[in-house]
């Protein structure tokens, strides 16, 4: 007996009754591929667009009607500014949903591996992720979803705020904080790398200019 005929055996025998009888099986594959294919292009249609200027953070939220909702509950569960939020974010990936560190290119040309496990908006690390899962995350929270995202840095910044008394205001200090790691913030190991407080000084101008910008734009 030929696969095809197993195959179709199988569905004949164990398929409710209405669709062995109804139904071909030609023409129940065809109906498992169109539902297939449904389900590939609601995805591709409910992924969020990059923004063309995250600069703008009303442009932004503009672009992306649901992120403002978005931040506004992770700061209403938290406590941490919705501009906070999204300068930590826009530093981390530009508000692009898969970001990635780019791979080590061995001797120029070959692959190698990536230098962290940080992934999607908030590029959050892998060990970390699963903390927030295990603290207050849900079953289907993703990283490359921006409103898991915007709760996750919600929900470390206001850790850091309970373990290091950093203000929810203090964009920073929180952003060292979230690159350096806890440990890593109570060792002052930031102390030691002038371009991250740089960095952390550009975030915190970024969480100034959103301030200001939030202040001008009509949300509802």
């Amino acid at each position: 007996m030929h696969l095809l005929d197993i195959t179709k055996l199988y569905f004949n025998s164990f398929l409710p009754n209405y669709l062995a009888i109804n139904i071909s099986f030609t023409h129940f594959l065809i109906m498992i591929s169109r539902l297939i294919l449904f389900f590939v292009f609601f995805l591709v249609a409910c992924t969020a667009v990059t923004p063309k200027n995250g600069d703008n953070i009303c442009a932004t939220f503009q672009e992306n009607e649901d992120w403002y909702d978005d931040a506004k509950e992770s700061y209403q569960r938290w406590g941490v500014p919705v501009y906070v939020q999204m300068a930590i974010m826009h530093q981390e990936s530009h508000f692009v949903a898969d970001a990635r560190p780019p791979r080590v290119w061995l001797l120029g040309f070959i692959p190698w591996f990536r230098p962290t496990s940080a992934y999607g908006y908030a590029q959050a690390l892998d060990g970390t992720w699963d903390d927030y899962l295990d603290d207050a995350g849900g079953w289907f929270s993703d990283r490359d979803d921006f409103s898991d995202a915007a709760d996750f840095i919600g929900w470390y910044s206001n850790t850091s705020h309970a373990k290091l008394g950093i203000s929810k205001w203090d964009t920073k200090n929180l952003y060292l904080a979230y690159h350096e790691g806890h440990d890593g913030f109570q060792r002052k190991s930031y102390l030691r790398k002038a371009s991250l407080k740089q960095l952390a000084d550009k975030v915190a101008n970024r969480a100034k200019v959103f301030q200001r910008q939030l202040a001008t734009c009509k949300m509802n």
